[in-house]
């Protein structure tokens, strides 16, 4: 009997568009023969199941049923592709942990601490691994410009701590942009990390495990047509990503054993994707995980899985047996 497999998508952040399109990916990549698939969709207002007809059916929250065809349908599983909270940041996966209810991502606590960036370089740098200085600040706590300055120098990058895709990042280069660039970050979270600028390239690896096997993708390398690697070059096209990336063999092996003892060390599940910048000494800086990677006709696991020689049906099937066996 096939499984059925809920697709969950939407988020409460600026990253929604971005989930909805990995989502109608996978809807078109899963195996149909083996999975029935529901794209269900959160919004604030509003959980739902969207039908081939674009139409909507409310979510059951009690135990994360809806009804298809006049038919009650309960999931086996949830292939969780929002970007953002509450997807990425650990609150659905306590909710389904509540319901038992097996998904592809991290659990609640890997979730929770890797999607603060602040929190999770904390672990990366304890675990032995190159991060860059940064100074923590919180919303309605004192700061002062001047130590910030001379702590991180310039220039550097302003940033929030819990989300992705740029939103709220700036570059800044003069000491009279920073407060605005804090202010920007703020609004978008009330914790900012403020990181300094290491010059090199910015490679990016993805990782999976199946059947007790950690499979390491060949790894991307990011040249961005903008000052930095932000929503302009990630999604509007403004970057050229290489894969496999043109870096040197013991960079390879250097990438590639760094993102398997994080992947094991921050107990990683499902597909995880780590970002470094390399510099031309050939030191590596962690500059994050991401937990639930965008899987969109432009997103870069896609073209790494099908540089290994994987194609995206299979791929996503194995992330779904492996689900099932947790």
């Amino acid at each position: 009997m096939k499984k059925n497999i809920a697709v969950l998508a939407g988020g409460y952040s600026g990253e929604y568009e971005i989930s909805i399109k990995s989502a109608r990916m996978l809807m078109q990549n899963i195996n149909k023969e083996k999975f029935n698939t529901y794209l269900v969709c959160i919004t604030p207002t509003k959980w739902v199941y969207i039908d081939e007809n674009n139409l909507e059916t409310a979510v059951d929250k009690n135990d994360f049923s809806i009804v298809s065809e006049n038919n009650k349908v309960n999931f086996d599983c949830v292939f969780n592709i929002i970007h953002g909270t509450p997807g990425e940041d650990g609150k659905i996966q306590g909710y389904l942990d509540m319901l038992g209810i097996p998904y592809t991502s991290s659990n609640q606590c890997v979730s929770a601490l890797t999607f603060n960036k602040a929190y999770c370089n904390y672990v990366v740098d304890n675990l032995g691994v190159s991060v860059p200085r940064s100074v923590h600040l919180f919303k309605n706590n004192s700061y002062e410009i001047s130590k910030i300055i001379d702590d991180i120098k310039l220039p550097a990058f302003v940033k929030p701590c819990s989300g992705g895709s740029s939103f709220g990042t700036t570059k800044i280069k003069s000491a009279e942009d920073l407060e605005k660039a804090i202010q920007l970050a703020f609004s978008v979270d009330d914790e900012v990390l403020i990181e300094e600028f290491i010059n090199g390239t910015e490679i990016t690896c993805g990782l999976f495990r199946y059947k007790n096997q950690l499979t390491v993708l060949p790894i991307t390398e990011i040249v961005s047509e903008t000052e930095f690697f932000d929503y302009e070059a990630k999604y509007e096209g403004k970057s050229e990503e290489i894969t496999p990336a043109r870096i040197s063999p013991a960079a390879i092996t250097l990438c590639s054993a760094t993102s398997t003892f994080l992947y094991n060390k921050l107990n990683c599940k499902g597909v995880v994707r780590f970002d470094y910048i390399l510099t031309r000494g050939g030191k590596m800086f962690f500059l994050e995980v991401n937990t639930i990677p965008g899987m969109s006709e432009k997103s870069i696991v896609p073209q790494q899985v099908l540089a290994f020689g994987h194609n995206l049906p299979e791929f996503l099937d194995m992330l779904i047996e492996e689900a099932l066996t947790k």
